[in-house]
């Protein structure tokens, strides 16, 4: 009976032959004696020259000399094999010389058989030993580069990776961090296919399991082969403390990387631009437009990139970097103005639009222009410098642009992939920012597929933080591993994900900042300017900057009034701000009282309490009742001649500042949308005071359908 397997057929009982096996020192002296002999035999047989056998065992020799070298076996093992192979190959030139059928001829050969035995099992046994005193020599290097606080590092971690992980490593290096923050272990995994990932899973366990303070890690990370791992340990709780933007304002280039935060060793991480756009997401508090400035501080000290930012929140992204400047607040050392930290921003839709249309055409401008600088080159991708800087496009709440429903913010997202889309070779690459980690924001395979820097700041909250899907691939992410502002996760693709923090800047270090680099901003190439045309020459302009100047105000139209009166006890009426009574502290109740009602009397002219019908004396005499004021009945404003219910009315204190917009845009009028945007108002209420502005005729609405816009009486 014969069973089937999937090695070959076994016969019931018998022995299993492993044909794939080496010789042992047995069946490697029987194949030896067995193959001179049939050798001899052979030759002898047919007058072979006797000669040729013992080229033949010269050549076996030399060729198993030059292999033992290049393997490094002993000197021992070497010379056996190439004895082995001469004694033979000199047996097989007697034998066909002689006869190989004598009883001589056998028994020498069976001696021999039996000496090659002998020899290879005791070369065997030496290479054995040899191979083990070689590891035990490694270790013992490996102990004595340890010191006795490293020895026992490793030797805790060993068992805690065994106990945690079910996997036994051994452990090659311990070093500490030059912060003093913590520590990272280089270690050789076990054989038998383990990887990594196996002690990068439980990573929060061994952080539980050695007690470490909240915010400290231990991180796993691939080592310089798929054998090995580095363990990274931290100990010292650094993202607790805030740490200020550094003071070190020196040139940087989007080629060597542009400094955004630290991890947890206190070592700064550095992101590649170059070809990768970025994601930054991060709820309301969690510290994200202290980020975007921190980016911008980065590009402001690249000698190789110019900074465009659309933010339709106002600009406030921007504000910080460019009102200085352009306010004259900064001057160079030699008198001159400062240029903005920023090369271009935009505050509305329609700015935006005309920066987008003008980076679609610098990129596909430079794809013809550059072609034959980027064949001497021999790259496809245009060499970024000073003299071609790369536009970096930030975009505040980029993300939720590109999700939004709404038509016009939707001719945006599509202009804004397109940009993702087309100009990575051209040098122009986005920074998108976005309140949540949610599916919305990373359902859009562009995002996805092009923002390989990635950045979470969790702040401590839960909701809207998909860090699984932030991050894809990555084990282990908590939220409260990150709880403090500032801190998330940030990932690239050279440093895999992990926590960090970004530094805080306020506004005094920007201000510092932009005077200090503004000598580092590069020029626009010239190609690329002509590509931008009108739109980029004459984004400083008056007429295109005019919105700046309002946000240096106070905000209030009293505080460059001068003094104001005191304020009225009681309520704030606007019917009576423009008087001044005055109560002296220490006057009799009943005198304040006497007082107070002859003013009024002579103010208003009556006191009767409302529905309280004249006397008939005053009836005759007095003018027919004006019409009820609408609102509050007060007795302030009682007697007086106001204006009736239904005339017009002036319109909020902003629909000046439309009516004057919407002038300056000549025949082709502002939408509500525009207004809206400009007044800072909802699009409900700008609406409504639109309308009634037509109606008393200070303005003229043209219905066009979707692109209607209201229009000045002298355009129309």
């Amino acid at each position: 009976m014969t069973t089937n397997n999937t090695t070959g057929t076994q016969l019931a009982g018998g022995p299993v032959w492993d044909w794939a096996a080496g010789h042992g020192p047995i069946t490697g002296a029987l194949s030896a004696t067995t193959g001179a002999f049939a050798a001899a035999t052979t030759g002898a047989a047919t007058a072979m020259p006797p000669g040729w056998a013992l080229a033949i065992g010269a050549a076996g020799a030399l060729g198993h000399t030059i292999a033992g070298l290049r393997a490094r076996n002993a000197g021992r093992t070497v010379a056996t094999r190439a004895a082995c192979w001469l004694l033979g190959a000199g047996w097989t030139t007697w034998a066909m010389a002689t006869t190989p059928l004598s009883w001589t001829a056998l028994g020498s050969l069976a001696a021999l058989g039996v000496g090659i035995g002998t020899a290879t099992h005791s070369t065997a046994l030496y290479e054995e030993a040899r191979e083990e005193e070689a590891l035990a020599a490694a270790e013992r290097q490996v102990a004595a580069e340890l010191s006795a606080d490293h020895r026992a590092i490793a030797a805790e971690w060993v068992d805690r990776i065994q106990r945690v992980c079910g996997i036994t490593v051994r452990v090659l290096a311990v070093e500490m961090w030059p912060t003093g923050t913590g520590f990272s272990i280089d270690a050789e995994l076990p054989p038998g296919g383990a990887t990594y990932d196996r002690i990068a899973k439980d990573a929060p366990k061994l952080s539980a399991d050695a007690r470490l303070p909240h915010g400290c890690t231990a991180t796993a990370s691939p080592g310089i082969h798929q054998g090995r791992v580095i363990l990274d340990v931290a100990t010292v709780n650094v993202l607790a403390e805030e740490r200020t933007y550094p003071t070190d304002y020196g040139p940087l280039s989007v080629l060597t990387g542009i400094p955004w935060g630290y991890r947890t060793n206190a070592e700064e991480i550095r992101t590649y631009l170059r070809e990768q756009c970025a994601l930054v997401v991060g709820p309301t508090g969690s510290g994200k437009t202290n980020m975007v400035h921190v980016i911008l501080a980065g590009f402001a000290r690249a000698t190789d990139v110019l900074t465009w930012v659309i933010d339709l929140n106002a600009g406030s992204a921007g504000l910080p970097w460019v009102l200085p400047a352009l306010s004259g607040q900064l001057t160079a050392p030699d008198g001159a103005p400062v240029r903005p930290g920023i090369d271009w921003l935009a505050a509305t839709h329609e700015e935006a639009t005309v920066m987008l249309d003008a980076v679609l055409r610098i990129a596909r401008h430079r794809k013809t222009v550059y072609q034959d600088l980027m064949a001497r080159a021999n790259t496809d991708l245009l060499p970024v410098s000073p003299q071609i800087p790369q536009i970096m496009l930030v975009v505040d709440e980029g993300a939720e642009i590109l999700t939004s429903t709404d038509r016009t913010l939707r001719q945006l997202a599509g202009k804004i992939l397109e940009v993702i889309r087309i100009a990575r070779a051209m040098g122009v690459r986005t920074v998108l920012t976005a309140l949540g980690a949610t599916g919305s924001v990373l359902g859009n395979l562009m995002i996805r597929r092009e923002a390989k820097v990635r950045v979470a700041l969790t702040g401590g909250e839960t909701e809207g933080m998909d860090l699984n899907r932030m991050f894809p691939g990555s084990r282990g992410l908590r939220v409260d591993q990150a709880p403090y502002k500032g801190s998330g996760f940030l990932s690239t693709p050279e440093t895999g994900v992990g926590v960090f923090k970004a530094w805080r800047i306020l506004p005094d270090q920007i201000r510092d900042i932009t005077a200090a680099t503004a000598h580092l901003h590069p020029i626009l190439d010239a190609p690329s300017a002509a590509a931008a045309g009108e739109a980029y020459a004459r984004r400083w302009e008056a007429d295109r900057t005019a919105w700046l100047h309002h946000t240096t105000g106070t905000g209030s139209d009293t505080d460059t009034a001068g003094p104001q009166p005191a304020a009225r006890p009681g309520l704030n009426l606007s019917a009576l701000r423009a008087e001044r009574p005055e109560q002296e502290p220490d006057a009799d109740a009943d005198a304040l009282a006497a007082r107070l009602m002859a003013e009024i009397d002579q103010t208003f002219g009556t006191t009767d309490e409302p529905g309280t019908p004249p006397p008939p004396e005053r009836q005759e005499q007095e003018e027919p009742p004006a019409p009820r004021r609408p609102g509050l009945n007060l007795s302030a404003l009682r007697g007086q001649n106001e204006p009736p219910q239904h005339a017009p009315d002036a319109g909020p204190p902003w629909l000046a500042q439309a009516i004057d917009a919407i002038e300056s845009a000549g025949a082709m009028g502002l939408k509500p949308s525009a207004v809206a945007e400009l007044v800072g108002k909802d699009r409900k209420t700008v609406r409504a005071a639109l309308r009634a502005a037509v109606k008393r005729g200070e303005l003229v609405y043209r219905d066009n359908g979707p692109h209607s816009v209201y229009v000045h009486p002298d355009h129309a």
